[in-house]
C-alpha cells in the first residue's frame, strides 16, 4: 500500500515501545494522539476510561480508551499515515534513530502529523446512527455518548461506529 518512498518507509509487522521503523513511529504517534481523544471523550461522559472491555486492566492504562479507539484507527490513523507516507508529506528526514534501535518523529516530522491529523478531523462523514454528516473529530465524543446510554441502559445495543 506504500506508494512513495518504499525503500524507507518499508514496514515488517507491528512493532512498539520502541518503534523499530518510519511506518511505525507514525502509528504510534497517531495512535497516542487518538487514545488521547477517545479518553477525553470517555471522562466528558462521565465514563472512567481506566476501566475497559477488551484491553487488559494495567494501572495507567486507559483500557476503555484504548477498547473505544479500535473503532477509529483504520478511519482516523491507518489510513491518514498512509496518506502522509504516499504523498511524501512525511520523508525520511522527518525521523530520527534512538539509541536502543527505535525510529522517531522528529520536531517537523510531529508537527506535519499533527497538522494533517487536525485537517482530518475538520472533515465530515455520515454517521449512521445519527443520519447525518458529522466532524470525524466529534465522533469518538458521539461514540463515547452512546456507549454511556448503552452502560446506563438507555440504548439497548451498543451501535458501533462503522466506516464506509
Amino acid at each position: 500500500m506504500v506508494r512513495g518512498d518504499r525503500p524507507s518507509f518499508a514496514l515488517d509487522g507491528r512493532t512498539r515501545r520502541p518503534p523499530r521503523d518510519r511506518p511505525n513511529a507514525v502509528l504510534s504517534f497517531l495512535y497516542a494522539l487518538l487514545r488521547g481523544e477517545c479518553a477525553g471523550a470517555l471522562e466528558s461522559c462521565g465514563l472512567d476510561p481506566q476501566v475497559g472491555y477488551l484491553h487488559a486492566l494495567r494501572p495507567g492504562r486507559p483500557a476503555l480508551a484504548l477498547d473505544l479507539m479500535e473503532e477509529f484507527r483504520p478511519v482516523l490513523a491507518d489510513r491518514l499515515a498512509l496518506t502522509l507516507i504516499n504523498r511524501r508529506q512525511l520523508r525520511a528526514d522527518h525521523f530520527e534513530a534512538t539509541p536502543g534501535g527505535g525510529i522517531l518523529l522528529n520536531e517537523e516530522g510531529r508537527r506535519r502529523v499533527v497538522v494533517a491529523y487536525q485537517e482530518r478531523k475538520q472533515e465530515l462523514l455520515e454517521h449512521r446512527v445519527l443520519r447525518q454528516r458529522v466532524p470525524v473529530g466529534l465522533i469518538p465524543h458521539v461514540q463515547a455518548r452512546l456507549l454511556a446510554r448503552h452502560l446506563r441502559g438507555d440504548l439497548k445495543d451498543y451501535p458501533p461506529f462503522v466506516y464506509r
